[in-house]
């Protein structure tokens, strides 16, 4: 058949020799062309710009268990904290109760401690190095005052004119030593032993004039009984060694003055990590006044008296 020869002659050469079910792997035929195998390597996906949504809610889940834990150790951390504290109350009244042992005097001393004062027993473990460096600073100041009695002293000794600076000196000593303690220093160690928005307030008033104190002070006006700096140059010019020595005192004001604004500003942010306010703050000043006994007997003897003058004026009228 002419079809058949035409076909067996334009077979490609070499394809009478390949066996497709030999298991060698010799190369097919150059004009063969083997079909296009797919790669084995895995899709890699480009990483997107924000995360799947459950990768966010895993994250919050993690910060909120974050968060309650840390609440958890904070209220276990108080817990513990008034467990000690009562104990150590209980302790105290097996004892006798509390006694006063502020300020330390001698047994054989006519006067005896005015208030109880214990750090441990008193103030939370979290507050009391603030408390124990406002005692120290109220301290600092006390002795500053009594150095600068001697500096007014020494400076009205060079200067017969500075007997009035000298006097005041004294006076400052005895009125800010006694005064500062009982109306910023007590009111700060009675917010933080009792959580009183009350007392916080007080503190924060009082401070505020004692600071200004402290700033006017340091500087040091003439006939105003400080050793500040203006003074301390004027007494430089009368005689060095005193004008030195009133130097340091007006170096130790303005030490004052520098360490009262940093431990305001420490006590402020502890105050609102308390939880207290201004609202606080009121309710606690009317419930003390209104469970005052001084109070209710003049509100009970104010209220007897107006009725009693209401029904004398009443009885007047009727017989008229």
């Amino acid at each position: 058949d002419p079809s058949v020869t035409q076909v067996t002659r334009n077979v490609p050469p070499g394809l009478d020799e390949y066996n497709p079910f030999s298991d060698s792997r010799t190369a097919p035929p150059g004009n063969v062309k083997m079909p296009n195998v797919p790669s084995t390597q895995p899709a890699i996906m480009k990483p997107t710009e924000e995360p799947p949504a459950y990768t966010q809610i895993a994250k919050e889940h993690a910060l909120a268990q974050a968060e309650l834990l840390k609440r958890q150790e904070e209220l276990e951390r108080k817990a513990a904290e008034l467990d000690r504290r009562e104990r150590e109350m209980q302790s105290l009244n097996q004892q006798g109760g509390r006694k006063n042992n502020w300020p330390p005097l001698p047994e054989n001393f006519p006067v005896g401690p005015c208030f109880y004062q214990d750090f441990s027993v008193d103030i939370p473990v979290e507050f009391q190095k603030t408390v124990k460096i406002m005692y120290y600073l109220w301290m600092f100041h006390t002795v500053t005052l009594f150095l600068n009695i001697f500096g007014c002293l020494a400076w009205f000794y060079v200067d017969a004119t500075r007997g009035v600076d000298f006097g005041l000196s004294i006076l400052w000593f005895l009125l800010f030593t006694p005064c500062s303690f009982v109306c910023w220093y007590r009111p700060l160690y009675g917010a933080f032993r009792s959580d009183s928005s009350f007392r916080f307030f007080v503190f924060f008033f009082v401070y505020i004039c004692q600071f200004a104190v402290h700033v006017l002070q340091a500087a040091g006006f003439q006939r105003w009984g400080n050793c500040g700096w203006i003074s301390s140059l004027t007494g430089l010019n009368k005689s060095i060694p005193v004008g030195i020595m009133m130097i340091i005192i007006a170096a130790l004001f303005t030490a004052s003055a520098v360490i009262s604004l940093v431990m305001f500003k420490k006590v402020h942010g502890l105050y609102r990590t308390t939880g207290a306010s201004f609202e606080k703050a009121q309710q606690e000043f009317a419930t003390g006044v209104m469970s005052n006994k001084t109070v209710q007997t003049a509100a009970a003897n104010a209220a007897s008296t107006a009725a009693t003058s209401a029904a004398q004026n009443a009885f007047k009228g009727n017989r008229m």
